[in-house]
């Protein structure tokens, strides 16, 4: 069995405290990373030294880490800044070093990170890989509760919609394709996967009447990646790839930007929708929703991405240990 998972604290200010305990309720092994004086007040939690030590039942885990400041809800306090930048970096050197099974990380608030500790990273996706050496890694989204599930691998991610023609080089797919196909085998099982590729344009380009990316170089691209053995179908028009019976026939989608994959996912399974990084040395998964500084501190957080990103990890933590 894997060691724990260790779910981080995230922004203090946001809704992470309040996520904290609820979520024991995921039924996976885990222990919480953060400033106790943070959690919601009435928390049952014990301080542990380690992952693995055990606690009494329903008693949230806690690896302490103590932070400048107090938390207020829905202020977030430039001085917390470089606390959550080193609960991710303490988390990652753990489950890397196989004390942790993997790591769930709470949202946070990439603004104040920024003016606090001059955080020089997009995201955490982008701080993750720095922290695994430099890893080539993709970004999943990834359903819990439709049948088929939806997995999405967006190949651009964080950029304006007119930089995506130049930024979706024949190298950002193949990468975006290989990172998918080895993690769908290692982290999720699927020994032979299947795996759906968007056209840029609107209907795949339609033979280039709507563009020339897919006759040009894609469908070349997908046709070589063939010859390797990879089941791809591709490049499709992205309008007719979600619904139930075409996901029946992938295992997971690339797509070439942000809305063209996260729109379906989140329209089908809001709620339960996991963020995964894909090619990192270690398993991490965070829930799909940011801080919601509007309803921090008020118990209104809705726990359910949280313990779906929970389970996910322990599922991929529990298929890399079977490899």
């Amino acid at each position: 069995m894997p060691a724990p998972l260790i779910l981080t604290c995230g922004e203090p200010a946001g809704i992470g405290p309040e996520l904290a305990p609820q979520a024991l309720a995921a039924g996976v092994p885990l222990v919480w990373m953060g400033d106790p004086r943070h959690l919601p007040a009435g928390t049952r939690w014990i301080e542990i030294a380690s992952p693995g030590d055990a606690v009494p039942e329903g008693t949230l885990p806690v690896l302490r880490h103590d932070f400048a400041a107090p938390a207020v809800p829905g202020r977030p306090d430039p001085a917390n800044a470089a606390g959550v930048v080193e609960v991710i970096a303490r988390a990652a050197r753990l489950a890397m070093s196989g004390a942790a099974g993997g790591i769930c990380t709470l949202p946070i608030s990439k603004q104040a990170l920024k003016e606090g500790a001059g955080f020089p990273f997009p995201g955490h996706t982008e701080y993750l890989a720095d922290l695994g050496g430099g890893a080539k890694v993709a970004m999943m989204l990834a359903s819990t509760t439709v049948d088929p599930p939806c997995r999405v691998v967006p190949a651009t991610i964080h950029i304006p919609l007119d930089r995506v023609p130049a930024a979706l080089t024949p190298a950002v797919l193949e990468d975006a394709i290989r990172i998918t196909h080895a993690a769908l085998i290692r982290d999720f099982g699927i020994p032979a996967p299947r795996i759906a590729v968007a056209g840029l344009n609107p209907h795949a380009g339609e033979g280039g009447t709507m563009g020339r990316q897919e006759v040009d170089w894609i469908a070349p691209l997908l046709d070589r990646l063939r010859g390797e053995g990879m089941a791809l179908s591709g490049p499709l028009p992205a309008d007719t790839m979600f619904h139930a019976p075409a996901r029946a026939r992938y295992d997971a989608a690339v797509c070439a930007y942000h809305d063209q994959g996260l729109i379906p996912i989140k329209t089908l399974d809001f709620a339960g929708g996991v963020n995964v990084t894909l090619g990192l040395p270690f398993v991490r998964t965070s829930p799909d929703h940011g801080t919601a500084f509007d309803i921090a501190g008020q118990g209104r957080a809705d726990p359910s991405s949280t313990l779906a990103a929970l389970r996910m990890a322990w599922n991929m933590a529990c298929a890399r240990e079977a490899a």
